[in-house]
């Protein structure tokens, strides 16, 4: 007779217990019932009761409110009936026992009760009791003489308690018994026994048959290359990943499982390590052209998850950030596991990545292209699977904010030596670093606006010598000539001294050959699908051309001139439109029916040039007559002509303010 306060002993439970706990505590006894017994049948049937009626709310499946758990095992012989009447018992301890799972029972159940036939010498008897809840683990004993042939035991778990629930559909819960119970069905050179579940009425499911069909089966191992690892070097402890697809698998997530024992005790979702896990995946038909989705699941064994599983077999004794006691964390082992899943998964894990880096790209080319600098080198894989742009943001001022550190760490280092032998060579990389981060301050910024305007308006007056800067000059103030957006910074070129808009554009090539053609090099050809400037709401992407003519110069408007800006404009657009050109990098410039084209010229606006924009292009001027406009409306195409003096009077203008508030 024992004495145990046992209701003491079912309310300090931990609370990560679950329904399941006590099932599976049920089966994995029957399961090693029968591996004692190995002449027996090895086959488990585990039957649903449900509420004679269906609930109040006229569900068609009533509740399920009771289990029974039949298996052919050695039964509860004298020993097996002492163990279980004693706390805490190390009768299974070999076998990872802690002696106290019997109580995650009375949890979860009014009562458990056994029937149980055994082989007492050479009689057969069968044993009858229930298990107390007060101070007593065995109550109602009996123990008489039996007919039967064959021994095995009867559990079974009574009435749930009030506001605990088990899923309807019996197919649910068969899938999650197999997936807390795996561990037993996938173990090498281990053969589980048949598990059946079953109620009155339904047909029967096979635990087992989750797995055995290659073609059908709901589940499914990954072989991979990265099945085993080996943490804290200084007393090793070793690991094995498997990895499995779960098909269907309705609201779940992809997940790590800790095992212990041979069952699944706790985990994470491996989106927590790896974001592009947090979406099930589709694997897709061989012929047909259906498919299925399916999550993954990576199981973790090894022996220091056995000897360090909780009483209750809810968790782990070790800590799950970091443990100085244990040694190795939750976090460590489950990190490398998801590592292990990544690898398994190959392709598809890329492919998320490769589109997530899509959308970061996105974001910068049409939000925020002063991240460009950025992206070479700035780390995406902790960003979440379709991050928001407000997640894109954070995620690079939190890399800017890292990086700033670590220049500041850098001119510590520098100025902390005592010797001068590389300090040029230090003091040029911190430089450096600090230049191409300073250029994202908004004062610096606009600092360094208010001298290249002030360098722009020079460059448009006349020289000592009575002469205009060249065309060229003031184009590489602009943007540099023979180059492109892909390789000049957001701040290395002045595309806002035109319109603020321009910043935004995706592709910008500045005096390049289009297609290799030495003579078809546009001063700037703007084109992409995030170019932001003239409306967001644009049918198709617009592709922008810009023509520079130096300043005070009006010859091109000699009939024998072939520096007609407007027809250079008007000839791209239709190079481009019939499908001539790709980009000077060999993209394709995706061009629609309705594609807009916009045209800039920029220009000295003399007499001569606004009498032949009048006469001869048909141009109409714009109220402050500093500008010309013209709508070529069979080629979607509409160009504006204007003054240098208007583009740096309307730049001056915007930035005017900024000035202000600097003082500058």
């Amino acid at each position: 007779m024992s004495n145990v306060n046992i209701r003491r002993a079912v309310e300090n439970i931990r609370a990560n217990t679950t329904v399941y706990t006590p099932l599976v505590e049920v089966i994995v006894n029957a399961i090693q019932a029968i591996d004692a017994n190995p002449n027996g049948v090895r086959k488990i049937k585990i039957q649903a009761i449900r509420d004679p009626q269906p609930d109040m709310y006229g569900d068609v499946l009533p509740d399920i409110h009771s289990f029974s758990v039949e298996d052919s095992g050695i039964g509860f012989t004298d020993d097996h009936r002492e163990s279980f009447d004693t706390l805490y018992t190390d009768m299974k301890a070999s076998q990872g026992g802690k002696g106290f799972g019997r109580f995650t029972c009375l949890k979860y159940f009014e009562g458990m009760e056994v029937e149980s036939r055994f082989l007492d010498g050479k009689q057969m008897k069968v044993r009858r009791f229930s298990m107390g809840t007060q101070n007593d683990i065995i109550v109602d004993e009996t123990v008489e003489d039996s007919e039967d042939l064959a021994t095995g035991s009867k559990i079974l778990l009574r009435t749930l308690k009030a506001s605990r629930s088990f899923e309807k559909k019996l197919s649910t819960i068969g899938r999650n018994l197999v997936e807390k119970l795996l561990p037993y069905f996938v173990t090498e050179d281990y053969s589980c026994p048949e598990i059946t579940l079953f109620e009155d009425g339904a047909l029967p499911i096979v635990l087992n048959d989750y797995l055995k069909n290659d073609l059908a089966a709901d589940i499914k191992e990954i072989a991979t290359s990265a099945s085993t690892f080996t943490l804290n070097p200084d007393a090793p402890e070793a690991f094995k990943v498997r990895v499995f697809k779960f098909y269907h698998p309705r609201s779940q997530k992809s997940k790590i499982c800790l095992a212990a024992n041979h069952r699944d005790v706790a985990g994470s979702v491996l989106s927590k390590y790896i974001p592009e896990f947090e979406d099930e995946f589709f694997e897709h038909g061989e012929s047909d052209g259906s498919g299925r989705n399916y999550i993954i699941k990576a199981y973790v064994f090894g022996n220091y998850l056995d000897r360090h599983v909780s009483l209750e077999r809810g968790g782990f004794e070790f800590q799950i950030e970091r443990d100085l006691v244990y040694g190795i964390s939750q976090t460590e082992i489950e990190a490398e596991a998801a590592a292990a899943a990544k690898a398994a998964l190959g392709g598809e894990i890329s492919t998320r990545q490769d589109r997530k880096r899509e959308q970061v790209q996105s974001y910068v080319d049409g939000s925020a292209p002063w991240h460009k600098e950025m992206l070479e080198t700035v780390d995406i894989t902790s960003l979440p699977l379709n991050p928001s742009e407000d997640q894109i943001e954070e995620h690079l001022q939190r890399a800017k904010f890292s990086r700033e550190r670590k220049i500041k760490a850098t001119v510590s280092s520098i100025l902390a030596k005592s010797g001068l032998d590389h300090l040029e060579d230090d003091v040029k990389a911190v430089v450096e670093s600090i230049s191409a981060t300073s250029k994202n301050d908004l004062v610096h910024y606009v600092a360094l606006r208010r001298n290249l305007l002030d360098l722009f308006e020079k460059s448009l007056q006349r020289r000592t010598d009575g002469k205009y800067e060249s065309e060229g000059f003031v184009h590489d103030i602009i943007f540099p000539r023979k180059q492109d957006s892909d390789g000049i910074p957001f701040a290395s070129h002045q595309l806002w001294l035109i319109d603020e808009r321009l910043n935004f554009t995706s592709y910008m090539s500045s005096d390049k050959p289009l297609n290799g053609h030495p003579s078809d090099r546009p001063d700037l050809l703007a084109f992409g699908n995030r170019i932001a400037f003239r409306g967001d709401n644009e049918a198709s992407n617009p592709i922008t051309v810009f023509e520079f003519k130096r300043p005070n110069r009006d010859d091109f408007t000699n009939p024998s001139s072939n520096e007609d800006p407007i027809a250079q404009i008007v000839r791209y657009v239709n190079s481009i439109r019939s499908g001539e050109y790709l980009t000077p990098v060999g993209r394709k410039i995706m061009v629609l029916p309705n594609t807009p084209f916009y045209g800039y010229v920029v220009c000295s606006l003399s007499t001569k040039v606004e009498k032949w924009l009048e006469e001869e292009k048909n141009f109409k001027s714009m109220p402050d007559r500093l500008g010309w406009f013209y709508w070529f409306e069979k080629i979607n195409l509409y160009i504006e002509v204007l003054s240098w003096d208007k583009v740096l009077r309307d730049a001056q203008m915007r930035n005017r303010v900024f000035f202000k508030m600097l003082g500058i």
